[in-house]
């Protein structure tokens, strides 16, 4: 009897505690529930919205715990016309020379960097987290959060374009020699010591797409590959592409990279482009050389960008005379080489093809013997530019190795 009177006790003991303790805390509870305003139902609703099920409530409630973006990458739903420069990775990594080319978007005309995502040595130029870039350590990490250069780009409405070099690839090409262009012995083929990806190999395209697909995911919102060609030379021709190549043409097969490119590049939501010779829009010995058939390529890309850098063409093109190199000529080539396009263009018979986008002259070709050069100031770039409009053609990006640009070429914002 004695035990149970003492359970009785301590339960009235305990009793008395938790009557204690709900007195104290029930004002705290009560300002909690009514969110500091006397309302239980403003708390309520700051939960579940009307019209909102508990799910969609709740997925919202724990992202306003994610870190995320301080920009909407939805931003470019379409492109713009895009009047570009080539930013190289090691731009970007620097502080004072990414803000100077900002500086240039947010004061003149231009309005989208192409940018290196795989530059012409093979490397990725940020952790992309590709088990096979990481196999072979290709990523040098040029831009070390891509997250924090995506911000910027969006935050200056600047168009975000990767730049991804196909198949002129030094590093992959040894570290993976199964996807390189071999010699008929075995050994690596090479052209002035660099070696190549092979394009009739499909693991290659593979590899290349898989980089393009992770610089979409990160928010560039256009894949350009430059190199999407063979190398031009005739030290090809005793080179072995394996199996495939038997019964495929250089053109042939290049295009079909392109439309696999495409196809698997469509669920990301970017626009496709690609850099192609100048020459061949002319030349179907070049064209046939390098791979590239213009008006195939260009009926399946969305952007097609030929190279047509005055300095890049000899003497007598376009009603240049025939002792004067074009390089200095820079209205006259750029005028003559978007007009042969337009006459290309004109074979397609009204089919929906790519926009056309050539890449201008930013640098001085000092590698020419004088007098075939001159040297490349706002004059020069501005004729180019000026060029493309009177071709009838709306966009244009510049090429200077180092990323270096001269804001006198350009027009101030408007």
């Amino acid at each position: 009897m004695a035990y149970r009177k003492r359970q009785r006790n301590t339960r009235k003991y305990w009793f008395l505690i938790l009557l204690i303790a709900l007195i104290i805390c029930a004002p705290f509870v009560y300002k909690y529930l009514t969110n500091k305003d006397g309302d239980v139902n403003n708390f309520i609703s700051s939960i579940i919205k009307p019209g909102e099920s508990t799910v969609e409530t709740l997925e919202v409630g724990f992202n306003d715990y994610l870190e995320s973006p301080g920009v909407s990458y939805n931003l470019y739903s379409e492109a713009p016309k895009v009047k570009g420069l080539y930013v190289n990775a090691s731009a970007v990594s620097s502080k004072e020379r990414f803000n100077t080319l900002i500086d240039i978007a947010n004061t003149t005309e231009v309005n989208a960097f192409v940018i290196d995502v795989k530059n012409d040595s093979g490397r990725i130029t940020f952790d992309m987290d590709n088990p096979q870039s990481d196999e072979i350590n290709a990523e040098v990490k040029y831009m070390k959060d891509i997250n924090v250069v995506m911000d910027r780009l969006y935050e200056n409405d600047i168009y975000p374009i990767a730049r991804i070099v196909a198949f002129k690839d030094p590093w992959s090409s040894k570290k993976i020699t199964d996807l390189a262009i071999k010699n008929k012995d075995g050994s690596l083929w090479m052209y002035d010591k660099v070696s190549w990806l092979n394009p009739y190999n499909k693991d290659t395209w593979d590899y290349v797409l898989n980089v393009a697909k992770k610089a979409a995911e990160v928010g560039f919102k256009e894949i350009q590959f430059d190199y999407i060609r063979f190398e031009a030379t005739r030290s090809l021709n005793n080179a072995d592409f394996g199996v495939d190549a038997e019964n495929k043409t250089r053109m042939e097969v290049i295009s079909e990279f392109v439309a696999y490119a495409m196809k698997e590049l469509e669920p990301y939501n970017v626009k496709v482009s690609a850099d192609v010779f100048g020459t061949i829009i002319t030349s179907k010995v070049d064209a046939k050389a390098i791979g590239q058939d213009y008006l195939d390529m260009a009926e399946k890309l969305d952007v097609i960008c030929p190279m047509v850098y005055p300095s890049h063409y000899g003497k007598g093109f376009f009603g240049i005379p025939r002792d004067k190199h074009s390089d200095l000529y820079p209205y006259e080539t750029i005028l003559g080489s978007m007009t042969a396009s337009n006459e290309k263009y004109k074979e397609l018979n009204g089919k929906k093809a790519a926009i056309v986008r050539p890449w201008l002259q930013a640098f001085t070709a000092s590698y020419l013997r004088k007098p075939n050069y001159k040297s490349y100031g706002p004059e020069e770039i501005r004729a180019q530019i000026q060029a493309t409009y009177d071709a009838g053609l709306e966009e244009w990006i510049l090429w200077h190795a180092g990323s270096k640009y001269n804001k006198d070429a350009l027009l101030k914002e408007q």
